[in-house]
């Protein structure tokens, strides 16, 4: 089992900690595509998976989900968050035993999801469906200083439900200075970075996780893909994800690493409950 950089009560610490820099943002990886987000005393969940739901649930099948990396934390404790999001409906994006925990921990929570997922969304949290904040492709909504606006993601293709809305989503977000881009599950499409290259995003956090067909499961970038993607829409920083959670699922970032330098694209390679900080604000 890989063990997180920090856990528990070491990453509360270092939360906490961290809240003394008002002049940057910082983002923790929790695993799989889940990011901690915080910018002046201001919390943003970004699809996070912090359970062992999908170990139990395919344990006795042939499509085990052997779990590769400790959870950073309790979503229990994740008690001072101020908006959560999920992507899209798979699991590890839309854990009812991560995210009803973190509805129960913080009453006054924002839930920001794809609005064509909206009945799904209420039915499998147990919440009022009028409760979430539904984003669509090219939309843009405003949630306590984020400004978060939805970009159709393609895991595999681009879905949309009969009025049009996007199942799948990337989410740029936007506050102070600063734009990151979280794709959610993506491959890329058509047109996908001359949509995205305007944000110019500090930071993109994409998955590099590939497509095999053998594993069974819609694909993702994989890591030159993810690379090129993050050169193509001008990101400052690239940020991988979506690997070394489930053993059949997973892939080293060697070949991102390579593509990157080859690119001379700029990257960091995080561990699990490992923070990345921001430039400060100039004065």
């Amino acid at each position: 089992m890989i063990e997180p950089l920090l856990k528990d009560r070491a990453f509360l610490a270092d939360v906490a900690q961290a809240r003394q820099a008002h002049d940057q943002f910082h983002l923790w990886w929790l695993g799989q595509s889940g990011f901690l987000v915080q910018w002046q005393d201001r919390h943003l969940l970004l699809d996070p998976y912090l359970s062992d739901s999908l170990t139990a649930k395919y344990a006795a099948t042939d499509k085990p989900h052997v779990r590769m990396t400790a959870r950073v934390i309790a979503p229990q404790q994740l008690d001072f968050v101020d908006i959560v999001t999920s992507s899209h409906n798979h699991t590890d994006h839309l854990d009812a035993e991560t995210l009803i925990p973190i509805l129960q921990a913080n009453p006054a929570i924002t839930l920001v999801i794809p609005e064509a997922n909206r009945a799904f969304v209420a039915d499998r949290l147990r919440i009022d469906p009028v409760r979430p904040v539904g984003v669509d492709d090219g939309l843009t909504v405003e949630v306590n200083g984020f400004h978060i606006t939805g970009i159709a993601s393609a895991h595999e293709t681009v879905e949309r439900d009969t009025a049009g809305h996007a199942h799948f989503l990337g989410y740029v977000v936007r506050f102070g200075p600063w734009s990151i881009y979280h794709s959610g599950d993506t491959m890329r499409y058509d047109g996908m970075a001359e949509r995205l290259r305007p944000y110019a995003p500090l930071v993109a956090l994409l998955p590099i996780n590939g497509h095999a067909p053998e594993r069974r499961v819609p694909g993702n970038l994989d890591g030159r893909e993810a690379a090129q993607l993050a050169k193509d829409i001008g990101a400052s920083v690239v940020i991988p994800c979506h690997y070394g959670m489930f053993a059949f699922n997973t892939a080293s970032p060697e070949h991102f690493v390579a593509e990157a330098q080859r690119l001379g694209q700029p990257y960091h390679l995080l561990r699990a409950g490992e923070c990345w900080s921001s430039p400060s604000i100039p004065a």
